[in-house]
């Protein structure tokens, strides 16, 4: 039996409401967590920034499809990237063409925040996801806002769960507009709580036939983008989606369907940013301690094979190699043999900068830095 839909009522965006007071304590956390990111930014070479931006922005295109429920090939999306970028090695294979297209509006977003947001640049975004006119093997309406009702539903066909109900189509484009007056106008101050409202409210609208949802976390890119430029990149907020995704959709469907006041929802996705941004503050210590590493160690020689295997640790962060590095993990990563895999490791101890623990079968290896190794 299918539920009674929880319909949209449509009030007026001034209607929506939120307590300034309650979010005092969220906003300067986030605040705070954000200014550590800038911050240790302005220690790092130019490299080292890019490859970080490649990363989350890797880890970003994958999370927001993943919410949708789309698994994107990791290699694939860090290749596309690292072209985009001018960083690291190009081994995946070319990105499907709504790959790129995902790659391209969020790049958008970052590059041109500044521009105006228009129904156009909204309708270019959604296009880029579908280049093909089909989600599958089903058509889809794109570069238009969409003609027919919208519902949000789960379940068996006969049997669906009618989660919400969007406004009528015939007043889309109105809604959009509103929408749009208010974000170009800047008249929330804080770009944080902008970027609560602005995705609440456009995924309340739900302006097109599909991609709703990846289009309205790139419009979130963009709000952070104007706040905090290029460090926004480093703010992996759809992977922090991703792993309250249950929660995520629980407060946006409160959100809509409780009264005006969204304070909750905006306090919510606060404390998201401000744990995105403190997830990527933590990546940034590693990337200063893998680079104070290599200086203190630039002059040592040591083959390829030493090289490869120091940084996939350093890479792997503390504690991030499970069990450390071992003769048999060795010979894997650099296909040497078990002798000189053991040779290239008992070297890497003696100069310092291999650190070993246990002995016999058990002996494993770690990066020799203060609270790298058990």
């Amino acid at each position: 039996m299918k539920s009674t839909p929880l319909l949209w009522q449509g009030p007026a965006w001034p209607a929506l409401r939120y307590d300034r007071a309650k979010l005092a304590d969220a906003v300067a956390q986030a605040r705070r967590a954000q200014g550590m990111i800038e911050g240790k930014l302005g220690v790092l070479g130019f490299n080292e920034r890019q490859s970080l931006v490649a990363d989350a922005w890797t880890q970003e295109a994958v999370s927001t499809s993943a919410i949708e429920g789309e698994r994107l090939d990791l290699l694939t999306v860090r290749s596309s990237i690292a072209r985009r970028l001018g960083v690291g090695d190009f081994k995946g294979s070319p990105a499907a063409r709504h790959v790129d297209g995902l790659l391209d509006i969020m790049d958008d977003a970052v590059t041109n925040a500044s521009s105006a947001l228009t129904h156009q640049r909204l309708q270019a975004w959604q296009a880029a996801l579908f280049p093909t006119g089909f989600s599958g093997m089903r058509p889809v309406q794109v570069a238009a806002y969409r003609a027919h009702p919208m519902q949000i539903v789960s379940g068996p066909a006969g049997r669906e769960t009618v989660h919400y109900e969007a406004p009528p189509a015939d007043s889309v484009t109105a809604e959009m507009q509103r929408l749009l007056d208010w974000f170009n106008q800047g008249e929330e101050r804080d770009r944080l709580v902008q970027s609560a409202l602005a995705h609440l409210w456009f995924e309340t609208i739900h302006p097109f036939e599909d991609g709703n949802g990846r289009v309205g976390r790139v419009l979130v890119d963009l709000s952070l983008a104007r706040d905090s430029g290029e460090a926004s990149r480093l703010m992996r907020i759809s992977q922090r989606l991703l792993e309250k995704r249950a929660e995520y959709y629980e407060q946006l469907g409160r959100a809509q369907h409780g009264s005006c006041d969204v304070t909750a929802w905006v306090v919510w996705f606060v404390e998201q940013v401000r744990a995105a941004c403190e997830q990527a503050s933590a990546v940034i210590d590693a990337s200063l301690e893998k680079a104070r590493f290599w200086s203190t160690h630039r002059d040592r020689e040591l083959n390829e094979r030493q090289r490869k295997v120091l940084n996939v640790l350093l890479d792997a962060g503390r504690g991030g190699f499970e069990g450390g590095m071992s003769t048999r993990k060795h010979e894997s990563i650099t296909g040497a043999s078990r002798a000189t895999s053991s040779r290239d490791l008992i070297e890497l101890e003696e100069t310092g900068l291999l650190r070993r623990v246990g002995a016999g079968r058990s002996t494993r290896y770690c990066i020799n830095l203060p609270g790298w190794h058990p």
